[in-house]
């Protein structure tokens, strides 16, 4: 009986340090999730016309170490959602210019931008960097410049950038 008491006990010992551990990785993550919102906010409230030098000052002093991958993912995305394709390739061409490491999240968010203004060229152009620049394309990808072109009427391209698709073996949603 002493055995299990001790047993109990000594399982509480560790999830209470366990919870502590993760109480404690919480925090991080809230603060590193205010400074995101902070800087979206900044980004967002930018006076327009739109200057380029303004937005990479604001992310320049945000992240003087680079963003890293998912934050950089959460920016783009956010500001896909809001539907500003200008901060939008903005900030993506800042993570070019400062030789940040981009994916197929990074471009997609931003296509899919192109996709809600109908900006079928931008869209193509991006998708025809990703290439270039030997990122991988999946099916995120292919739709959401499908759906740029699509939305734009341009069917003709839409069915070219669908065969790349069947081309490169990606399965169609």
């Amino acid at each position: 009986m002493a055995d299990r008491t001790f047993c109990r006990g000594l399982w509480h010992l560790e999830c209470n340090f366990a919870m502590r551990e993760v109480r404690r990785k919480v925090k991080r993550l809230v603060v590193s999730d205010d400074r995101v919102q902070s800087v979206l906010q900044d980004l967002l409230h930018l006076p327009p016309p739109l200057q380029p030098h303004v937005l990479f000052d604001t992310l320049d002093k945000a992240f003087p170490n680079g963003p890293g991958t998912r934050t950089s993912t959460r920016i783009l995305s956010y500001l896909a959602q809001e539907r500003d394709l200008d901060r939008t390739c903005l900030a993506l061409s800042w993570h070019e210019v400062n030789g940040y490491e981009l994916n197929y999240y990074h471009y997609s968010a931003v296509i899919d931008a192109c996709a809600k203004r109908s900006a079928w060229t931008t869209a193509l152009q991006l998708f025809s960097v990703m290439t270039q620049n030997t990122v991988e394309l999946n099916e995120v990808t292919f739709n959401a410049t499908i759906s740029a072109c699509a939305k734009a009427g341009k069917w003709q391209k839409a069915l070219q950038v669908f065969r790349s698709m069947v081309w490169n073996t990606v399965e169609s949603d």
